[in-house]
C-alpha cells in the first residue's frame, strides 16, 4: 500500500482498512505459530501498513483539530 493511496482515503475509509489489516495480523501471527505460512515477508508488509495507516489517520486529526 502506497502512501499516495492511503492519503487519497478518508478517516472512515482508513479505520476500515486498518481493521482489516489487524486482522490479517492477527491471522499472520496464527499461521507463523502453527507453521502454516507461505509468505513470510507478508508480516513486515502488514505490520508497515498498519503504521503507515495509523500515522495518516494522525496527520488528518491534527489538520482537523487547527
Amino acid at each position: 500500500m502506497k502512501p499516495t493511496d492511503i492519503r487519497a482515503k478518508t478517516a472512515d475509509e482508513l479505520s476500515d482498512s486498518l481493521a482489516s489489516l489487524k486482522k490479517e495480523q492477527f491471522n499472520l501471527r496464527f499461521q507463523r505459530a502453527t507453521g502454516q505460512m507461505e509468505n513470510t515477508a507478508r508480516v513486515k508488509q502488514v505490520r508497515r501498513d498498519i503504521a503507515r495507516v495509523k500515522t495518516i489517520l494522525a496527520e488528518k486529526s491534527a489538520a482537523k483539530k487547527a
